[in-house]
This record gives structure tokens, C-alpha cells and sequence, in this order.
């Protein structure tokens, strides 16, 4: 039998400001956090958490992941002392481009100033796997620790893996989740060149005027533990890793299946892996990227995946509110979906107004409609599906549950 892997802390920034509760506050509130067509950290300022060393040697989606595990690391009662030894301990995060960033401004600095003006910090700044080897450094973590590079499904798959290392046996615990910060001229000029990104600048998921996504940048953090060493140590569940399933189109390099197919295999998996059906099914987070293509197929995935209960489960997308966070956005709706379920609503997807013909789930449509989510019954907890799908085909599937 699988060891439960629960949640025992969660930290994010975002859009919306810096930290969890205040996503999930924010969120239900009807607020957005895009301005000027992006959705920026405009609240977050590195040197409010971190040394003037710390951020020089750290590109802005490490400094992210690093403030978010902090906040989740506190969370878990973790502030102080590790609960577990440091070689039982994994770190695994995801993000989608890494330190895009350092990378476009040390090119400036090769074509202007020559070879050996450029950084010998550029390598460990720009590489993926940066968030990832911070955060262990910052708390002594010596178990499994890599970055996931799987695009806007990498914050999903890190957590999925961080799962599947604690169910091994081989770790106790994982700080996991996923951390973008991409919004740099040759990345928002490529997503644009292929029409990708809005060009209204509005998120709009599942609405019919819906133009592409909106770039955003963040980061969420969850710290897991295997569920008898965190009640051993009388932790508190914030919630549980309950199911995971991943998928990959083998379809085409960025558009999705537009039958849903694998999308949806990946769901019904991780509902398999969590021993539920999907009429215990009580939210669904959406990719919901506001692009054409993305949300039909996200649509027809789910009614393949959930049958008749896929017209009863409402569905909302926090790309509403944050744009779409990338390789970070998968671990922040994670942060999200679990708050969504212990406060027993469904957010709305803010925005969404005009229905398109066959997009006809329960969107949770308008601004301040927070859908009430019916008591808990059988074991007392809620469950939810958090779906991220990347470019590559990439579908990774988490379900969550919280009491």
C-alpha cells in the first residue's frame, strides 16, 4: 500500500500579491492581478525578503521559488529545525524556461562588451535546475533534489514526483512545487510571433471573446510528508496529494489533442491513484489558459473523463486572475485548489461572461461568485482535480483533497 503523502505547508507569490492566503483571499474576492496585459509581482520586491547577495546571485524566478519556500517551510512548523534528517528530505521544482532573463541579459553583455565581460554567475542564474538547488541550500535539504522542465505542466509533474519519491520510501519529505518568472522581451515576442498570447492583454477562460493567455510570473511552494511521520511530529494537514496522472498527446509540439484524449486519460488516472470516482468529485481547477484551443479541449476532456458529472462539478480557472504563470502555474493553483477545499468554495472564473457553443461546464462565471461547495460526506473531506497541461503534449493531473 502506497504511503499518504500529506500537504503540511504551502507558500506562494503571485499576481495577487505575496503569500498564500492572500492568493486565495484576493482570488475570491473577485480581484485580478493583470495590468497593462501581465500579470507581474508587482507587490514582490526581492530585497524585503532576501540579502543584496542573495538576490545578485539568484535570477528572479529563484528568488520567487525562495520566498515562497519560506512561507511554506514556516507553515509546516519547519522555521526553526528540520523535522527529519537532511539526507531524508528531497527538493524538486519545476518552471517551464528557468532564468530566461539572465540568459537575455548576459547575451547583451557578450555582443556589447565581449566574452570576457560576461558573468561567471550566468550559468548557475540561468539554469532550470537554479530554484531547485536555492531552496536545498537555503535549508540543508540532502535527499533527491532537481528542477522539472516540462513547460506549463512543470509545477504538476514536480509535485507528482515529489509524491512518488515519498510513497518510494526513499525520502520522508519534499519541498516541491514549481517557480516562473519569463516575462523578458524574447519570451513574450516568440509567444506572441506564434499567437499564443493575448493581444487584448485579458484572460478570459472559457469565455467566447477569449484571445490567448496572458504571461504571468510567480511561484508556489508546498512542503509533503509522508502522512505518519507529519502526525508522529503532531503536524498539521493542511491537505493531501490523494491521486496523480500524467499523459503525454505525442500530438503536436504546442497545440493540445483537440479531442482531449490524453488530457483526459491523465485525469482519470490520478482519480484511479486516488481511489475516488468522479461523482466524489466536489471542484475542478482548470488549466483554463483563455486560448482557443486550450479550453475546448480541456472542455472535451473533461466530459470524457468525468461523464455525467462533468456537467454537475464546477470548474474554475485561477489563470483568471493571474494570467498564466507557466511552469509555475500548475504548484500555484495546487496552493490554490487545497485552500479552495478547505474553505469549502469554488472561486470564480472572473471574466467569464459570453458561453461559446460546447463549452457548457459550470464555469463559476462573475466577479464576486464564490460557489459553496456541498458539506463534506463519506470521510469528511472535499476533493478536487487540478489539471496542468504543457506545450510538448505534457498533461500531468494532481488530485487533492482537504477537510
Amino acid at each position: 500500500m502506497n504511503q499518504r503523502v500529506v500537504i503540511t505547508g504551502t507558500g506562494a507569490v503571485t499576481p495577487l500579491g505575496v503569500g498564500a492566503e492572500t492568493l486565495i483571499d484576493r482570488w475570491c474576492a473577485g480581484e485580478v492581478g493583470i495590468a497593462d496585459g501581465v500579470g507581474a509581482c508587482r507587490e514582490f520586491d526581492p530585497l524585503d525578503f532576501l540579502s543584496r547577495k542573495e538576490c545578485r546571485r539568484a535570477d528572479r524566478f529563484t528568488q520567487l521559488a525562495v520566498v515562497s519556500a519560506d512561507e511554506a517551510a514556516a507553515a509546516a512548523g519547519w522555521k526553526h529545525e528540520l523535522p527529519y534528517a537532511p539526507e531524508r528530505i528531497g527538493c524538486i521544482i519545476g518552471t517551464g524556461i528557468g532564468g530566461i532573463a539572465s540568459l537575455e541579459a548576459q547575451g547583451g553583455v557578450l555582443r556589447n562588451k565581449g566574452a570576457k565581460s560576461v558573468s561567471p554567475l550566468a550559468v548557475p542564474l540561468m539554469m532550470s535546475n537554479a530554484a531547485a538547488a536555492a531552496v536545498a541550500m537555503r535549508f540543508g535539504l540532502r535527499g533527491e533534489t532537481y528542477g522539472v522542465v516540462s513547460a506549463c505542466a512543470a509545477g504538476a509533474h514536480a509535485i507528482g514526483a515529489a509524491t512518488r519519491l515519498i510513497q518510494s520510501g526513499q525520502v520522508d519529505a519534499v519541498v516541491t512545487g514549481g517557480s516562473e518568472s519569463a516575462m523578458t522581451g524574447i519570451a513574450m515576442a516568440a509567444f506572441a510571433s506564434m499567437g499564443a498570447t493575448s493581444p487584448s492583454g485579458v484572460s478570459r477562460p472559457f469565455d467566447a471573446r477569449r484571445d490567448g493567455f496572458v504571461m504571468g510570473e510567480g511561484a508556489g511552494i508546498l512542503v509533503l510528508e509522508n502522512a505518519a511521520g507529519a502526525a508522529e511530529r503532531g503536524a498539521r494537514e493542511a491537505g493531501e496529494i490523494l491521486g496523480y496522472g500524467a499523459t503525454c498527446d505525442a500530438h503536436h509540439l504546442t497545440a493540445p489533442d483537440p479531442a482531449g484524449t490524453q488530457s483526459a486519460r491523465a485525469i482519470r488516472m490520478a482519480l484511479a491513484d486516488a481511489g475516488i470516482k468522479p461523482e466524489d468529485l466536489d471542484y475542478v481547477n482548470a488549466h483554463g489558459t483563455s486560448t482557443p484551443l486550450n479550453d475546448r479541449s480541456e472542455t472535451d476532456a473533461l466530459k470524457l473523463a468525468l461523464g455525467d458529472s462533468a456537467a454537475r462539478v464546477p470548474v474554475s480557472s485561477t489563470k483568471s486572475v493571474t494570467g498564466h504563470l507557466m511552469g509555475a502555474a500548475g504548484a500555484v493553483e495546487a496552493v490554490a485548489t487545497v485552500a479552495a477545499l478547505r474553505r469549502g468554495i469554488a472561486p470564480p472564473t472572473v471574466g467569464w461572461e459570453q458561453p461559446e457553443e460546447g463549452l457548457d461546464l459550470d464555469y463559476v462565471p462573475d466577479r464576486n461568485r464564490n460557489l459553496t461547495l456541498p458539506e463534506p460526506t463519506g470521510d469528511g473531506r472535499r476533493y478536487a482535480i487540478s489539471n496542468s497541461f504543457g506545450f510538448g503534449g505534457h498533461n500531468a493531473v494532481l488530485c487533492l483533497a482537504a477537510t
